[in-house]
């Protein structure tokens, strides 16, 4: 792991594996850069230089406990300013969950940065405008992360009980578990949603980000628990620089991890 400095000064960690063309990494919640351990190693045989950070407030990255600090135009200059650490004028970008998030706004209002997207489960922020009943369902637990000393408070009772049946037996449980159980990790990890998706945005009128003018592939899983189909869909309509979608069956919300060797498959046919 290299160690990384923003311009606010949060140090983070950062898996730099491979050489040739840049990719970078970018996971959501609860996760970190171990995430990709599928991905990495078959980008770097491949010829591509892998860039996977744990994003602040997550893995073996500082954790800032003010919600402040987690705006998404801040996590988006943090990529930035790991581009610069490295050297790297341009990379292509691949994100999941929250990293899709991170993904598309760094491709909006970065462009310059972005060579081809990858958005993982998450489809383009102005899609998340006049959610749908279903979607609101769906994303119930993002109005429970809300609640400040409640959520952190209840999470881990029982064993990380609610947590437990949250994630449905998906993803790096036991890990989750490990991690967010570290001193400020799980106030770190929440404050994504309390920064970003607050109830009172309701009530604002909505920045439009900017269209997208890298060429994109979308992905999203049919056991997806938490995010509707149509969002990713409905990207399309922000993108310039030429749009793929594609649906992967059989696979959670961490597609990655569950069909990895058809997520694979289309990275590299899409980044090559």
């Amino acid at each position: 792991m290299e160690r990384i400095d923003t311009a606010d000064g949060v140090s983070l960690a950062v898996h730099v594996e491979g050489e040739g063309t840049p990719v970078v990494l970018l996971h959501g919640f609860p996760d970190s850069s171990y995430l990709w351990r599928k991905q990495a190693p078959a980008l770097a045989d491949a010829g591509f230089r892998v860039v996977a950070p744990d994003l602040r407030g997550f893995g073996e990255s500082d954790r800032p406990q003010e919600v402040d600090g987690y705006r998404i135009t801040t996590l988006a200059a943090d990529v930035v300013a790991i581009l610069d650490a490295l050297g790297i004028v341009r990379a292509h970008v691949v994100g999941h969950d929250w990293g899709a998030a991170l993904a598309w706004v760094l491709a909006g209002l970065h462009p310059d940065r972005v060579d081809r997207l990858v958005a993982m489960s998450v489809g383009h922020p102005n899609t998340a405008r006049d959610a749908s009943v279903e979607q609101r369902e769906k994303s119930w637990y993002v109005l429970w992360f809300q609640f400040e000393g409640l959520a952190d408070e209840v999470l881990p009772r029982d064993n990380w009980k609610l947590l437990r049946e949250w994630v449905r037996g998906n993803g790096d449980l036991e890990r989750y578990v490990q991690d967010l159980a570290r001193p400020g990790a799980l106030r770190a990890g929440l404050n994504w949603y309390r920064a970003n998706l607050p109830p009172q945005r309701e009530l604002r009128p909505r920045r439009e980000l900017p269209r997208v003018a890298a060429s994109t592939l979308g992905l999203w899983s049919s056991g997806d628990d938490y995010l509707v189909e149509s969002r990713m869909l409905r990207s399309a309509d922000y993108v310039d620089g030429g749009w793929r979608y594609e649906r992967i069956d059989g696979a959670s919300h961490w597609l990655q991890l569950d069909r990895p060797e058809r997520v694979n498959e289309l990275l590299l046919e899409f980044l090559r």
